[in-house]
């Protein structure tokens, strides 16, 4: 059974990192351990629990700016927000939904898987909201980087390195983060019966007008089903939706001259507006994912796969018919979700990573078995010359390999 060992400071995470460094005592790194099941199990029997590192420090809502302790709850942070009428532009997955996980998570968790939602077209990444930390590395050194404005950064940019780096190359304690109003009005525009091609060139041309799109999703029909009526007329077909946001004038003149722009399109079927309450769940599934979790018996793998947006469609198509699996796809294509049974997950791994790779793009396994999370591969693969500068920057972080040994990468 692991040992938990649960600081309360900064100053007690560096003892624990510096008796662990002293015995090359290998840590797991967790805040509420909601996003253990993505990367790679991790061989220790000692985890370090930041649970008790909680709190916001500081929220200036007129500087848009919020520093927090690594170990405050989503919960925590989203209701702070609200209540100042702002919200995190990156609209992060809830891990519940999307691995299972008994709470929302915390903040620190949340940066260091750096997932985004459907905001992700108009607003940036987790990592551009990112603007600073003091953290403790695997040398057992207390460091910070970046400050309470985004211009100030000079020579490296650390915040981005340390988003998305699953813990492995230091301990996230305090976290600063850039937040946005939250919009005063919203409209989702929605069709039904495209196809993934069709739909592809659909939702390219809203991204590519002049009316700030904020979603663009596209589920085919087997996943559509699963969403609330209202969305598509009744229609049992496939759904597109295109989100808008902002001041209310702003909103209503977009949507007209976008539906407009959509409905010129050369056999478009009619586009229509979502009433609100519906398209706000819709908007949900898209973020969590929860149309393409335990809907299917089997399918108990899910694949996050990043391409250019004009690639998107194609690659989901040709794979969901490829194995059978379920799919969609987000950010007008940049995005393909697509669930698998484990069989095909190691049998067609390399073929999906080999397309990904060729399209630009690469291919993370999210969600699987832990059985076959140690056997194949969660990230992709990196070419020889990058995987040996990342081997270097993890050595120069934590040199002794305590922290979060093989969550990305075997034996890293």
């Amino acid at each position: 059974m692991a040992t938990i060992l649960s600081p309360t400071s900064t100053a007690e995470v560096r003892e624990i990192l510096a008796w662990a460094v002293s015995g090359t005592v290998p840590l797991a790194v967790q805040g509420h351990g909601s996003r253990d099941s993505y990367g790679r199990p991790v061989a220790a029997q000692h985890k370090l629990v930041l649970e008790r590192l909680a709190g916001i420090i500081s929220y200036e809502p007129q500087e848009l700016v919020l520093t927090a302790h690594a170990g405050t709850t989503m919960t925590e942070i989203e209701a702070a927000l609200a209540a100042a009428g702002q919200m995190l532009a990156f609209e992060p997955p809830d891990p519940r939904f999307l691995f299972g996980a008994a709470t929302a998570g915390t903040l620190g968790g949340c940066l260091s898987t750096n997932l985004s939602g459907p905001r992700r077209v108009k607003a940036g990444a987790a990592r551009d909201h990112f603007v600073g930390f003091q953290a403790v590395s695997g040398r057992a050194e207390i460091f910070h980087a970046g400050g309470k404005v985004v211009k100030n950064v000079t020579g490296y940019d650390l915040p981005k390195l340390m988003a998305g780096a699953f813990g492995t190359l230091g301990v996230l304690t305090e976290v600063t983060i850039r937040v946005v109003p939250a919009p005063a009005d919203r409209c989702t525009l929605a069709t039904s019966g495209l196809t993934e091609e069709e739909a592809g060139r659909a939702l390219s041309a809203a991204l590519n007008s002049p009316y700030e799109v904020s979603g663009a999703a596209h589920l085919p029909a087997a996943v559509a089903s699963r969403l609330a009526s209202g969305l598509a007329g009744g229609d049992s077909g496939s759904l597109t939706l295109v989100r808008l946001e902002g001041f209310p004038r702003s909103v209503a003149s977009r949507a007209d001259s976008l539906g407009d722009l959509l409905a010129a399109a050369e056999g478009s079927p009619p586009w229509h507006a979502v009433p609100p309450a519906v398209a706000d769940k819709a908007w949900l599934a898209v973020r969590d994912v929860w149309p393409l979790i335990g809907g299917e018996a089997g399918d108990d793998c899910l694949w996050r796969i990043v391409v250019p947006a004009a690639a998107g469609p194609g690659l989901a198509a040709a794979f969901g018919r490829a194995v059978g699996g379920r799919s969609f796809f987000d950010w007008g294509g940049g995005l393909v979700w697509l669930a698998t049974a484990a069989a095909v997950t190691r049998d067609t791994a390399g073929d999906l990573r080999r397309a990904a790779q060729t399209l630009g793009g690469h291919a993370a396994l999210v969600r699987a078995p832990a059985d076959l999370r140690r056997t194949i591969p969660v990230f992709q693969p990196e070419p020889d010359g990058r995987a040996a500068l990342s081997r270097r920057v993890k050595s120069g972080f934590d040199p002794a390999g305590v922290l979060n040994p093989g969550r990305m990468v075997e034996g890293a």
